[in-house]
């Protein structure tokens, strides 16, 4: 019996052994791993003195610590990514006057793309797209200044100015054989970023142009304006560059009762966010078709990703931007700051936007409708315009069109036919309504 228990302390010895010597060894293991990785961080801050040393004594023009730190600083945050950024000063200062002050601007969003400074999208109405930019051109040059190696902040920083200044852009355009030149007048920048109208009587058109604080107050204003008698909705996010996440994530939740809406995930646990739909925040549960192009980035990303992912709505258009990273800035001293990119977001299927985009269900590229049209042929209702028309002439006077302050909030069938997109998005939608029985 005795011998048992002396066996049997024996084997416990041994297991409490192995297992005290198996502890050391893992825990002498991660030293070396924690040691080995202080020892390689100290080796490559020691080469970037050493380089910084050797080029400071050598280098032939007379450049100063300071401007060698601050070239070292720029370049490695600009080879991060392409929304990340070293801030000087200067332009520091720049960012503040941004987000503060007024400005007079162009009126366009612009982001890097394959390396170049590209328009994402000009805001509607504004200098910019009253002269012609469109999104994707590529800005080649500012006045004489070319964009090659600048960064977006320079880009900004230059563009913007005094109200009433005009600006050169020279742009790359697709199917364009060569550059072409652009003056814009800068002015202050005012945008209304939702308008509604109607298509026929049953079909709602909501247009947001870009994401700022009253997209949600005025889309659900003119939702439940409209719900007694809309049977679907079209949601035209074109050329939105995108805004304020919280009214994308209110924008999907007005349309899904429930799931995920959108993950942000980050190297820092604390930086990562989930945001959610809640079923009492749905506003409509009617046939919905989102239309999107090339100038579609960020917050209409996030908005058309999501509720393709959630089979909510079919996606016209074309490929989205691609603009799926989170940014903020981190002061270093109280007159400079890094950009950097500490988040990317993500759909509820797990896909990220970054570089990729939103890939639309139908895939329509802009134009116009071929119609066919017998210029012979009077309808009654040409005749009838016709005939006021003549009328007026005789009696010297134009009849009050009791239509006339409505014309702005509805969309023709002549004004469909001119926008290939738009056309094949109600098309879909009404198929859709059909589908469901409404």
């Amino acid at each position: 019996m005795n011998n048992k228990k002396l066996i049997t302390l024996g084997f416990a010895s041994v297991t409490v052994a192995l297992a005290l010597l198996l502890s050391t060894n893992l825990f002498a293991a991660a030293q070396e791993k924690k040691e080995s990785k202080e020892a390689s961080r100290l080796e490559a801050l020691a080469k970037f003195t050493k380089v910084i040393s050797i080029v400071e004594q050598y280098n032939v023009d007379n450049v100063t610590i300071e401007e060698l730190m601050n070239k070292a600083l720029d370049g490695m945050m600009s080879n991060l990514d392409a929304h990340s950024n070293y801030l000087s000063q200067k332009d520091y200062k720049n960012l503040k006057v941004q987000t503060n002050g007024e400005f007079g601007g162009l009126g366009i969003t612009v982001g890097v793309k394959d390396g170049a400074i590209t328009v994402i999208a000009p805001i509607e109405g504004t200098p910019a797209d009253k002269a012609g930019i469109k999104a994707g051109d590529i800005i080649l040059k500012i006045n004489e200044k070319s964009t090659l190696n600048m960064t977006i902040d320079e880009a900004v920083a230059i563009m913007r100015g005094k109200i009433g200044a005009p600006i050169d852009l020279t742009i790359v355009r697709e199917g364009e054989s060569k550059p072409l030149k652009i003056t814009i007048v800068r002015a202050n920048i005012t945008i209304e970023s939702v308008y509604a109208k109607s298509i026929g009587n049953d079909i709602q058109y909501i247009r947001v142009t870009s994401f700022d604080k009253k997209v949600m107050s005025e889309v659900t204003k003119a939702i439940k304006q409209k719900k007694a008698t809309t049977k679907g909705i079209i949601l035209d996010l074109r050329n939105n560059p995108g805004g304020l996440l919280d009214q994308a994530v209110e924008l999907v939740d007005a349309f899904v009762d429930s799931g995920d809406i959108v993950s942000q995930k980050g190297k820092n646990k604390a930086d990562d966010e989930v945001y959610s739909a809640k079923a009492n925040n749905t506003l409509t549960d009617v046939p919905l078709v989102v239309l999107v192009n090339g100038g579609s980035a960020s917050a209409s990303e996030i908005v058309s990703g999501s509720l393709q992912d959630h089979k909510r709505a079919v996606i016209v258009g074309q490929n989205t931007f691609g603009k799926g990273s989170v940014q903020v800035v981190l002061p270093i001293t109280e007159e400079e700051a890094i950009k950097l990119t500490i988040a990317r977001y993500y759909l509820p299927s797990g896909r990220t936007i970054q570089a990729v985009g939103v890939k639309p269900d139908i895939q329509v590229f802009p134009g116009e409708v071929n119609t066919t049209k017998n210029d012979f042929a009077l309808k009654e209702a040409d005749l009838k315009k016709h005939l006021k028309e003549e009328l007026e002439k005789v009696e010297g006077k134009k009849e009050k069109d009791e239509s006339a302050g409505d014309s702005k909030l509805i969309i023709t069938d002549e004004m469909m036919n001119k926008d290939m997109q738009l056309k094949s998005g109600v098309d879909i939608l009404k198929a859709l309504i059909i589908t469901k029985g409404l």
